[in-house]
């Protein structure tokens, strides 16, 4: 059915997905594809009646929520990503999937150990004076647990679940298997593309999954605010990490959610929110390297006031080009001027032929109408950035990924911001950046910069056209010279097509073999069947055996009506 991979492992896990999905009330996507009517049975005996009548009463989009949270690691994951994709789900989905937690139970001390010893060749014993059975935090993918080394440095031990690569893999095949089956029968499953999203979402959780990328990670933050005094990158211990084990620098501080319940007078809460938007600024509009996941509980405070940061395991990365664009939409916003937006939006390469450039202009103006004359401090970044995304979503401009994961972690900080400091103003740190950002871009140090890097690039094309253009006219010449045109986008056409004929061919074939047979009966030669002759019956049983399976193919591909 959904062309897995046939061994048992996988089949188990597959039914116990599509049961999941079954009661929660997600088969409506089911049965568009017609997979529900393979587990409606095992609904109806496993469910009941009161958890039933609980599920129907939430919300679809909370269904979903708790369906990934039954579904363990991988869709968590799964749900946590698309929390940051805006342009694929709606607000509420977004808004749900941002609840989903990492709260499972930890793995055995014993089962540490031996990760230590296969992934170190050493011992817990000979690496560290302390090292706390119990872990301080656990998670889908690892659990961190506090440590001391030989040296006296207390550490933070980052380990990975056993098995834990075997299992997301799996899950992954699966999933893939699925959305490839429900893809061909959902309506605009082109236009969402749920095989490129779960291709993306595999290779983000990979990244998440190599500790040694997650550390190198770290070391790049750490020589970006390596000049800081308002923010804290800890260390990592390179003699004790691994793919699968990672250590750094312990950090004791309070998380950012918890200091509302501290007296005033412990911290500034003002300048905490202050450096922490320049802190996201810095990362996005500067280095063009950021943490793509700064919610609270990965940003605590020490002391003076300062922010560390934790879990850099998901990064997003910002070409200068993008930085600009950035810059320029942000500006374009808060300065209400639906031309350069769109400029802006075209300059990115993110709108599609098919756009109605008008219509788009129209809805922009609408935007810029709406918050006209209001003054920056009673914008907030994330609303602005949310409905010029709810424009982009309905004239369908797809979002770059790591644009996606940039716009939520912009609306993250400027949340945390806010619920530490009501009076907090994003916008009033954000514009200065994205304006010393655009002067640096138009300085003459830079321009010069990029005068150079054209005037080098045009000498090279020069050297090499005479030679190349020679080589064109003496192919022309002796008929050498293919154009060679590739299609994209129509496999999906070109299978219907197939398809199509393929049916139209078979219908022939039943057609000829009624018409074959019929003259052979009116000929009345032997043998004969019940008096008939039997070339004949065999004929017409072969062409109705033939008809009956089209039938059932027809109203299997769910075309018919």
């Amino acid at each position: 059915m959904l062309n897995l991979k046939k061994n048992y492992k996988n089949l188990k896990r597959a039914r116990e997905i599509l049961f999941v999905l079954s009661k929660y009330g997600l088969g409506y996507f089911l049965n568009l594809s017609k997979v529900e009517r393979y587990f409606k049975l095992g609904k109806k005996f496993f469910i009941k009646k009161t958890e039933k009548e609980a599920i129907e009463r939430l919300t679809l989009p909370q269904r979903a929520r708790m369906a990934c949270e039954d579904l363990g690691p991988t869709f968590v994951k799964l749900g946590q990503i698309l929390s940051t994709r805006p342009d694929l789900i709606s607000h509420e989905f977004v808004e749900e999937f941002s609840k989903l937690q990492d709260n499972v139970p930890p793995f055995s001390f014993l089962e540490v150990k031996e990760i230590f010893k296969k992934e170190l060749g050493q011992s817990i014993d000979e690496l560290f004076i302390e090292f706390d059975e119990r872990p301080v935090a656990s998670a889908s993918l690892s659990q961190v647990h506090k440590a001391k080394l030989l040296g006296g440095q207390t550490v933070a031990v980052k380990v990975q679940r056993p098995n834990i690569k075997e299992r997301i893999k799996s899950d992954i095949s699966i999933l893939l298997d699925l959305v490839k089956f429900m893809e061909k029968r959902l309506i605009n499953g082109h236009i969402y593309q749920p095989i490129e999203i779960v291709k993306e979402f595999s290779k983000t959780i990979k990244q998440e999954l190599d500790f040694v990328r997650e550390g190198r990670n770290i070391d790049k933050f750490k020589v970006n605010f390596k000049n800081s005094e308002t923010v804290h990158i800890p260390k990592i211990y390179w003699q004790l990490t691994t793919s699968r084990v990672l250590t750094m620098e312990y950090v004791e501080g309070v998380k950012i959610s918890a200091i509302d319940d501290l007296p005033d007078s412990q911290y500034d809460k003002k300048l905490i929110s202050a450096c922490g938007a320049d802190m996201m600024l810095k990362q996005i509009f500067v280095d063009g390297f950021f943490h793509g996941d700064p919610h609270p509980g990965n940003i605590f405070i020490i002391e003076n006031n300062v922010i560390a940061l934790l879990d850099f395991g998901m990064v997003g990365r910002v070409d200068e080009e993008t930085m600009s664009n950035m810059a320029n939409l942000l500006i374009a916003a808060i300065e209400s001027n639906a031309d350069k937006i769109i400029k802006t939006l075209e300059q990115m390469d993110i709108i599609i032929p098919e756009v109605d450039l008008k219509e788009l202009k129209i809805e922009i103006k609408d935007f810029i109408d709406k918050y006209y004359g209001v003054s920056l401090k009673q914008l907030e970044i994330g609303i602005i950035i949310e409905e010029i995304l709810g424009i982009m979503i309905h004239h369908q401009i797809k979002i770059p990924n790591d644009l996606a994961l940039l716009v939520k972690a912009l609306v993250t900080i400027e949340g945390v911001g806010r619920d530490i400091d009501p009076d907090f103003d994003m916008v009033a740190h954000t514009k200065p950046f994205a304006k010393k950002l655009l002067r640096q871009k138009y300085s003459l140090f830079n321009l010069w910069n990029k005068g150079s890097k054209t005037a080098r690039e045009l000498f090279d094309f020069l050297q090499v056209f005479p030679k190349e253009f020679s080589w064109l006219i003496k192919s022309l010449r002796k008929g050498d010279f293919n154009i060679n045109f590739k299609h994209k986008g129509l496999e999906k056409l070109i299978l219907e097509i197939d398809r199509a004929s393929n049916r139209l061919s078979f219908s022939m074939i039943i057609a000829a073999l009624i018409v074959g047979s019929s003259l052979i009966l009116t000929q009345q030669t032997g043998p004969f069947i019940f008096g008939y002759p039997a070339i004949g019956i065999i004929g017409y049983l072969f062409a109705s055996f033939l008809g009956l399976f089209l039938i059932i193919s027809i109203l299997r591909s769910g075309r018919w009506k």
